[in-house]
């Protein structure tokens, strides 16, 4: 499984619609669906943005740490 896998399987499990997530990125409809389907790379900001709105690592999403979204630690 990689990123774009666990970033769909995350907006899946959450029951958000790409609409949602395109909303949250600032982007059209048509834009997250490319992202899902490989047709173009997610942006680094956009990833960022969506491991704070899950609450995972980006260690998580990347494939670093095992298959559980470890929620993301404050550093304050």
């Amino acid at each position: 499984m990689d990123y774009v896998d666990r970033l769909t399987e995350l907006r899946e499990n959450n029951f958000k619609t790409q609409k949602q997530i395109a909303d949250l990125l600032g982007c059209q409809q048509s834009a997250v669906s490319k992202y899902e389907t490989r047709k173009v790379p997610y942006r680094v900001e956009d990833i960022i943005k969506l491991c704070e709105f899950y609450n995972v690592s980006a260690d998580y999403v990347l494939g670093l740490s095992t298959n559980i979204p470890y929620p993301k630690r404050s550093l304050k």
